[in-house]
């Protein structure tokens, strides 16, 4: 039985250090999938704690078809887009063509001070549609394969190729104006 095996019957055995540790391992993926869905940092913070209760409820369901941290993702999205479509009333369909963007019109002052050029990309990152911006964050910063998105997400793979596509290509749009 490997470590991951092991820490998972000990949480469905009741022991909540093992619980613990499970949530240490795993939080800031959640965090890090939630926060590109809601803005609000309370919210996020809520919803992570939703999260691990759903995780925890249902960790006897586990059944190592997938990686633990793609199934924890998957609850991870899954709760954060549940929250986005009551409370914040976006136009979007994860699945389908159809999405808006919220134009904002930022300063360029306010765009040109971030501190880093990470921080500069993760600005743009934030400006891309939902899906988009949950396609690259899976793919490139938490290294999900293609297949993986496909089970958190539920779109089917060509629809995540298409949108990763299709976020590299705005990003590498709008960074272009700043970067010769």
């Amino acid at each position: 039985m490997n470590t991951e095996e092991s820490l998972i019957n000990r949480v469905i055995r009741g022991d909540l250090f093992a619980f613990k540790q499970l949530i240490g391992q795993h939080e800031k993926l959640v965090t890090h999938m939630i926060a590109r869905i809601i803005d609000n940092d309370e919210d996020v913070k809520d919803i992570s704690q939703e999260v691990f209760i759903k995780v925890f409820k249902n960790l006897a369901k586990f059944n190592f078809n997938a990686k633990l941290s793609t199934w924890i993702a998957q609850i991870a999205y899954r709760t954060a887009i549940n929250h986005a479509n009551k409370f914040l009333r976006q136009n979007f369909v994860i699945g389908d063509e159809i999405e808006h963007e919220l134009i904002n019109y930022e300063t360029p002052e306010h765009i040109l001070n971030a501190k880093t050029e990470s921080e500069f990309l993760q600005y743009h990152i934030e400006k891309l549609p939902l899906a988009y911006r949950t396609v690259i964050t899976l793919y490139h910063l938490n290294e999900f394969t293609y297949r993986e998105i496909e089970e958190i997400t539920g779109m089917p793979e060509g629809t995540v190729k298409n949108y990763l596509f299709r976020a590299r290509q705005l990003l590498k749009q709008r960074l272009e104006k700043y970067y010769k």
